[in-house]
């Protein structure tokens, strides 16, 4: 479990974070998002124990994270963007080492590598010296440092980064099974993944948590777009009668064709399409496509960026 509260950071005259809080229980796969310089890594070194903020608290667990520190990484595995590995090892004998740093006599320390590899499916390449790793097997090593002392919270900065699309998949699957008995907080630029693991995502804009809850809530909010192509003649008059639909919240007109021309919608409620073509065919006008875009997480987090001033 994490539980941070009501903390605050600050830097000269930025402030990094500004009083938040939010609760992360066992089990959990949360996402945490934010434009650039929102406060996302000013949070996780927090959370670490990297930093210690100017107000709030924060527990792992049982454990009070400010009044013992030492305690509460032991039950935290952390991997950084960047994780620090010497390449020149081979990659259980990293293991072994990271164990050992946590204090685990060198028999449990090899045991508990090996269950890291196990469970990262690592495989032969354990045996491999790191620098002649892929980049997917090196996060994986990574992945197993951070898992290597058994530790009841997980944090994974950039988990996928730089990965290929069969790399990802695996990752993402990998990361569902470690959750099952932790508590996994992941933080990611790559919004197609939190949508696609995450069952819960936390928005930070300058600072604040503007947004907590489900992907498919987060999505909910965000504005539906409509493309219509009718013909150019038609287009006057139907521009004119769709902007008096309640819920039509913008239309743009596209550049006027030679016989045909688009316009894109944006709409409060993707229901308001059925809508809009009943009006069409009141009106006769002959349509050569409409097509409705569900938003996505990435949509969602725009106009949350936009909306509290936060993009970039």
């Amino acid at each position: 479990m994490i539980e941070v509260q009501s903390i605050s950071k600050r830097f000269g005259n930025t402030q990094a974070v500004r009083d938040l809080s939010f609760r992360l229980e066992p089990g959990q796969i949360a996402g945490l998002l934010g434009p650039n310089g929102a406060g996302k890594s000013t949070t996780i070194r927090i959370i670490t124990g990297f930093l210690a903020p100017d107000h709030g608290s924060v527990r792992i667990g049982t454990i009070d994270a400010l009044d013992h520190p030492e305690q509460a990484r032991a039950s935290i595995g952390y991997l950084p963007e960047s994780a620090p590995m010497y390449t020149e090892m081979r990659a259980m004998d990293f293991l072994i080492y990271r164990a050992r740093l946590f204090g685990l006599a060198r028999r449990a320390a090899r045991r508990s590598a090996e269950q890291a590899s196990d469970r990262c499916r690592l495989g032969a390449m354990a045996k491999k010296r790191i620098s002649n790793l892929s980049k997917g097997y090196r996060q994986r090593v990574g992945l197993a440092a951070a898992l290597v002392h058994d530790p009841s919270v997980l944090i994974l900065d950039e988990p996928t980064n730089g990965l290929d699309p069969s790399q990802i998949r695996e990752a993402r699957s990998l990361i569902r099974e470690l959750a099952a008995d932790r508590t996994m907080l992941v933080s990611s630029h790559i919004l197609p993944e939190i949508e696609r693991t995450c069952d819960r995502v936390m928005v930070i804009v300058n600072g604040r948590l503007c947004a907590d809850g489900p992907p498919d809530r987060l999505i909910e909010h965000a504005q539906t777009t409509l493309t219509i192509e009718c013909r150019s003649d038609d287009a006057p008059a139907l521009w004119d009668q769709l902007r008096t639909i309640a819920g039509v919240r913008a239309l743009r007109p596209g550049v006027p064709g030679t016989d045909w021309t688009r316009a894109e919608l944006t709409l409060s409620n993707p229901d308001l399409r059925d809508r809009i073509a009943e009006q069409i065919a009141r009106l006769g006008i002959p349509v050569r496509e409409l097509a409705l875009k569900r938003p996505t997480l990435e949509d969602a987090f725009v106009e949350l960026a936009e909306q509290t001033g936060g993009a970039q």
